[in-house]
């Protein structure tokens, strides 16, 4: 009885391809839309980043003299 539970357990995990619950659509119109949409979040993720630790403001350490201010 262990062997046969060991077993189904086993071709259930094997058979799966990916994820249990599909998170795409079906439809490959709706589905191209859904993987573009993950594309430009994923792009804009590293831009979030680089504000977040600020590495998009200019350095403060260069030999050049930087104006901060509003002229």
């Amino acid at each position: 009885m262990r062997r046969w539970l060991l077993l189904v357990a086993a071709v259930l995990a094997f058979s799966n391809t990916g994820c249990f619950l599909n998170i795409y659509s079906s439809n490959p119109n709706q589905r191209i839309e859904e993987l573009l949409n993950t594309s430009e979040d994923l792009r804009q993720i590293g831009l979030e980043w680089q504000r977040i630790w600020f590495v998009d403001q200019p350095s403060h350490m260069t030999p050049q003299r930087i104006h901060g201010g509003i002229e």
